[in-house]
């Protein structure tokens, strides 16, 4: 009788988490969740589902359901998963990661009225001409902006070089901008070195450079798998200056084989530190760690945010899990702007450009770990 009744108990729980799913609204993500890039899609997919489980547990009419799609940080394939998320009932997406495939994805969602917020996809262009299109992160030009406003403003060196990837739309748009506010500020750029992604195993000519215009910092705005390797060979000639980078390079410490201890002093411009002392990160933190074992980088806070912005408009919408994505797209339009998040990245509200205002800080690897640059 008591194993009749066990039975029954879990059946009745079954279907009222089936039931509660059948209520949630969809949300799609899209990233790199295999591959080279797979650091930055998993960061986003676990921290979007670590804020979907805390809204679902407040027990509010508003529960949501995460769905992920793979696309390798390649268009096509993102395009791919967008349109299968699509089929299994998306409402709105948290999409896409890499600004490539963010690309290919917002074109579409803008075509046909699917409201996009992106947590990371940078690129200057995703969000010009779509007003459907949010995102979470800096985009390209603003971080150069900000980094070269920081290293002026902190005063961290008069002679600067610079190592970007000339393939790479996120590094070329970095560094352009990063550029145009040095030449404003007075920023003397001494040295400047392209790499590809056919050149990016031996830096010594780029280095070299580097050295001998006598560039006390040098600025990375590139990923961190190649970051890695021109630490690694800078600390293999003795060349040690300040190395000063930006949201691609997090997620260097997780590297597998990287030596930790070489990343030590690295300065990254990025909203968010794990060591914050505030609750929230606090509890972000612990959550994290316990669920995947490593301390979350800002891909996984930004898609956290995402998620609660995406909370508030929602309900200030009147979107529901039977809305479907056509009918959403104009009231989320609405509802983001009308919206202030208190997040882990800081306070932020969007304008009509689909643009985060909020303020960049930065941070400095001590002893293997993120800690905020005083």
């Amino acid at each position: 009788m008591k194993k009749i009744l066990a039975i029954a108990l879990a059946l009745v729980l079954m279907a009222t988490a089936s039931l509660a799913m059948a209520d949630a609204i969809k949300v799609g993500v899209i990233g790199p969740m295999t591959g080279p890039y797979a650091v930055y899609g998993l960061a986003v997919q676990y921290g979007a589902q670590i804020a979907a489980e805390e809204i679902n547990a407040q027990g509010g009419d508003i529960q949501f359901e995460i769905l992920a799609g793979d696309d390798q940080g390649d268009g096509e394939l993102g395009v791919n998963a967008y349109n299968d998320l699509l089929d299994k009932g998306v409402n709105i997406m948290l999409s896409t990661v890499t600004s490539g495939s963010c690309m290919a994805v917002s074109t579409v969602a803008n075509e046909e009225r699917v409201f996009m917020l992106t947590p990371s996809g940078s690129a200057d262009a995703i969000t010009v001409g779509k007003d459907n299109i949010y995102r979470v992160c800096f985009k390209d030009s603003a971080q150069g902006l900000a980094s070269a406003q920081y290293i002026v403003d902190n005063k961290l060196a008069t002679k600067v070089g610079v190592i970007y990837n000339n393939a790479l739309d996120y590094s070329i748009g970095i560094y352009n901008s990063f550029k145009a506010k040095a030449a404003e500020l007075g920023l003397e750029i001494v040295a400047e070195a392209a790499f590809s992604d056919d050149t990016n195993a031996d830096f010594s000519v780029q280095i070299a450079k580097m050295q001998e215009a006598g560039a006390e910092l040098v600025f990375l705005p590139i990923y961190y798998t190649p970051a890695s390797l021109i630490l690694a060979q800078c600390a293999s000639v003795g060349y040690a200056p300040v190395f000063f980078g930006v949201d691609g390079m997090d997620g260097i410490l997780t590297l597998e084989g990287f030596d930790a201890s070489l990343a030590e002093g690295v300065m990254l411009l990025t909203p968010f530190s794990a060591d914050a002392d505030d609750e929230l990160t606090k509890n972000f933190v612990a959550t994290y760690q316990a669920k995947h074992g490593e301390i979350p980088n800002q891909f996984a806070a930004d898609a956290y945010d995402g998620m609660y912005a995406l909370k508030a408009a929602v309900e200030l919408a009147g979107v529901t899990a039977d809305t479907a994505p056509e009918d959403a797209c104009d009231p989320m339009i609405a509802a983001m702007q009308q919206i202030t998040i208190e997040g882990l990245t800081g306070t932020m509200h969007w304008g009509a450009d689909g643009e985060v205002d909020k303020t960049p800080t930065a941070v400095v690897i001590k002893d293997g770990v993120y800690v905020g640059a005083k």
